[in-house]
């Protein structure tokens, strides 16, 4: 892939796709005072690079599933070919290979099976594999549905509440009758004496309360989040009215959300590595929040295990880690241990395997 240079109008952009995944082009370009070619060009050129993708995600709780954060130890030589057949599953969205032979990945489970296959059934039986480690991700603090803060500031107040009005979220949006307004998806005028709620399933009874519909609905937005109607209705068979009712029923009960996957190089960030912490149960919720609002801080979780909180960091360079773990980590009140791991290879990132090229 092609190596890319940002400039302020492509940072722009990224923070705009931050506040509206979905946001057309042309709502960007009104916002950004540009045209909307000249947005469409600038993400298609972005996407193509492996910078910014944005996708569609779940809630587990919803579905009855479980997030698993889980620690693989084996030999030096061992690892990558580990971590790539781990990204191959489709069950794992990350996979993340770290220094001294250590692999990270999350994947999702609902059924005792699918736990027991997750646990004992993914690894190759073989002495290779030192030691494995397996914890719920109890609460996520920044991740999922939570962007990471420090991604980019490059819009204005004004222009964020511009596109938040716009995306019927922000304080000023006017909610329509009728119908949630999904961003990215023009709204379907109300006809009287027709019910405004879509006839769905409840997508709150976990995986068993999806239908077909659904499901391919979810499927085609995990690889692109971005999807037009169009292409969504071809996908699942289903007349586009329908699609739109549909995916306004899911991203209402909240099951459905998305998210903005930004590779942090290119942004000047150089530096990832993963962090273990040990807090005091009292101070667990406390420090997770604080982590929260940290710009290193990429990702954080309250865990299980010998170590109750989890966290991504992204720093500039190695003199920045060093601080933040002196400072940032260093100031708050109530974490007793700290183990950290350099990341080298994003196996897996947002579902999708990483080519060997887009990685240091």
């Amino acid at each position: 892939m092609e190596t890319v240079t940002l400039d302020g109008l492509d940072r722009a952009l990224l923070h705009a796709l931050h506040v509206d995944g979905r946001a057309p082009f042309r709502r960007i370009a009104e916002v950004l005072g540009v045209s909307d070619q000249t947005v469409a060009r600038r993400y298609q050129r972005l996407r193509a690079a492996g910078v910014v993708r944005v996708v569609g995600r779940t809630d587990a709780r919803l579905l009855g599933q479980v997030d698993w954060l889980t620690r693989i130890r084996c030999v030096p030589d061992a690892a990558a070919p580990l971590a790539e057949a781990l990204a191959r599953r489709p069950d794992t969205s990350w996979v993340s290979l770290l220094s001294g032979g250590e692999i990270v990945c999350n994947a999702r489970a609902r059924l005792r099976p699918e736990r027991e296959e997750l646990l004992l059934g993914a690894l190759p039986r073989s002495p290779r594999v030192l030691s494995v480690s397996a914890h719920y991700l109890l609460r996520t603090y920044v991740g999922g549905q939570v962007a990471w803060s420090g991604r980019t500031s490059a819009l204005t107040d004004g222009q964020i509440a511009r596109l938040r009005a716009a995306a019927g979220t922000g304080p000023t949006a006017a909610k329509a009758p009728g119908l949630p307004h999904v961003p990215g998806v023009p709204d379907v005028p109300h006809v009287p004496g027709v019910p405004d709620v879509p006839d769905v399933p409840d997508v709150l009874d976990g995986l068993d309360g999806l239908d077909g519909l659904d499901r391919a609905l979810l499927a085609a937005l995990a690889v692109d989040g971005r999807a037009p109607l169009a292409a969504l209705a071809a996908a699942s068979g289903s007349p586009e009215t329908t699609v739109r009712r549909r995916l306004a029923a899911l991203v209402d009960g909240g099951l459905l959300f998305f998210d903005v996957d930004v590779d942090p190089r290119p942004l000047g960030f150089e530096v990832e590595a993963f962090c273990w912490l040990t807090v005091a149960p009292g101070r667990l919720a406390a420090v997770g929040r604080a982590m929260a609002e940290h710009p290193e801080v990429g990702f954080v979780a309250a865990t299980t295990g010998p170590s109750n909180l989890v966290a991504g960091l992204v720093c500039r360079d190695t003199g920045a880690f060093y601080d933040y773990l002196t400072q940032g980590l260093g100031e708050l009140e109530g974490v007793v241990a700290v183990e950290t791991a350099p990341l080298l290879r994003s196996v897996k990132r947002a579902g999708m395997i990483m080519p060997s090229s887009n990685n240091p």
